[in-house]
């Protein structure tokens, strides 16, 4: 059995930042009423002290078209590693300002945009969040493991960690 516990305000912002600090990777999720559903891994560059979500996103990129279409986005991240997961609801903004583009920009970011923080295909993205949910090990991925093959050897339940869900 999982403990179940909803986070929100500072705890639920604390929760962002742990999960995106163990891997910012994520898939962005745009178009949420079609199917499938448009998705595409990216990487989040920052979480700010107000529990929204910033990206560095191309203009001509379908994502961008979407969020102005429709700015309900998702956010699905996955810590395989760490036995650590969250999807978030939000809405998205595609931002200019070259202030953020500077404070975001990293040298990896040279790969996809050649002509560096100047380059007119760099936007920001803003995704300020609405909810979400959170599934993670109380104890880690080993002792996780530990305790599921002795549920498996006595037949007692397993503890299965805590989920539950965020709001903002």
């Amino acid at each position: 059995m999982s403990d179940t516990e909803t986070l929100s305000g500072e705890r639920a912002i604390h929760k962002f930042k742990e999960v995106v600090g163990h891997n910012p990777m994520c898939m962005f999720l745009t178009g949420l009423d079609q199917r499938p559903i448009p998705g595409r891994p990216m990487t989040t560059q920052k979480v700010c002290d107000q529990g929204n979500f910033w990206f560095l996103s191309s203009r001509s990129s379908m994502k961008d078209h979407d969020i102005a279409a429709d700015p309900t986005v998702q956010l699905i991240f996955a810590n395989m590693g760490g036995s650590e997961y969250m999807s978030v609801f939000g809405t998205a903004e595609v931002i200019e300002d070259m202030a953020k583009k500077k404070e975001l920009w990293s040298p990896i970011a040279k790969a996809w945009f050649p002509l560096g923080v100047d380059d007119p295909d760099l936007t920001v993205l803003k995704v300020k969040p609405s909810e979400g949910y959170y599934w993670d090990t109380k104890n880690g991925k080993l002792v996780s493991m530990l305790k599921i093959l002795t549920a498996v050897v006595t037949g007692d339940p397993s503890d299965g960690g805590v989920q539950g869900r965020i709001t903002v």
